[in-house]
């Protein structure tokens, strides 16, 4: 896993995590696109890995757009060119978004979504990667040092809102690989009950189930 807290002043735990686990996603949406023998449009457009990919993707990135980008902007209203890597950082999300559209329709193309998807496939892995590394190696040193304790516990405490109901689905798929270490440091600091049900139903339901085959729901 690429970094946990470090030398960070604030907890980037939980942002280390989800960037993982978005790349883990994204290799293994890259190795279906590249299938010759299967079929990749079947395959993602019924599976419920792409579907979950694609919702917390969306909940990560508008969580940042609405809850952290422009309480950061309030604080650097004097720093132009710390402006500019928020104004960059939103600019990378907005070229996602498309692309996403873009795999979707594809994946409801019956005559020629097969020929796109590979195209589609490598310009996400491409933009993904790059803003995710962008963030890391630029985005979370200016949010160290310029968000509050109080303003990052607001921003996780909405990322949870914003998972809602979904979350026996989503904590099992933010900690699908990660270091027993990681793990522990996150549920440990989740309510008792929340920790139990983790350990008795979500994970075992979210195991027991290949996110990756055509038409696979996870109840």
């Amino acid at each position: 896993m690429t970094g946990t807290n470090g030398a960070f002043r604030l907890d980037m735990t939980m942002m280390y995590a989800v960037h993982a686990a978005l790349r883990r996603d994204l290799e293994q949406i890259a190795r279906i696109a590249a299938r010759t023998t299967d079929d990749p449009v079947r395959i993602l457009r019924t599976a419920t890995g792409w579907q979950m990919f694609t919702g917390y993707l969306h909940v990560h990135h508008t969580c940042e757009d609405d809850a952290l980008w422009p309480v950061m902007a309030r604080t650097l209203a004097q720093r132009p060119d710390d402006l500019a890597l928020l104004a960059a950082l939103e600019a990378e999300h907005a070229r996602i978004d498309p692309l996403l559209e873009s795999i979707d329709a594809a994946l409801v193309d019956p005559e020629y979504g097969h020929q796109r998807l590979g195209g589609l496939t490598d310009e996400l892995v491409s933009a993904l990667t790059a803003h995710l590394r962008h963030e890391e190696v630029d985005g979370l040193p200016l949010i160290d040092a310029v968000v509050t304790d109080q303003q990052w516990a607001a921003f996780g405490q909405e990322h949870g809102t914003r998972v809602g109901a979904d979350a026996p689905r989503y904590l099992p798929w933010l900690l699908d690989g990660r270091d027993t270490s990681t793990t522990a440091l996150i549920l440990q600091r989740m309510p008792e009950p929340l920790r139990q049900s983790y350990q008795d139903q979500w994970r075992p339901a979210y195991v027991s189930t290949d996110r990756w085959a055509a038409g696979s729901p996870l109840d």
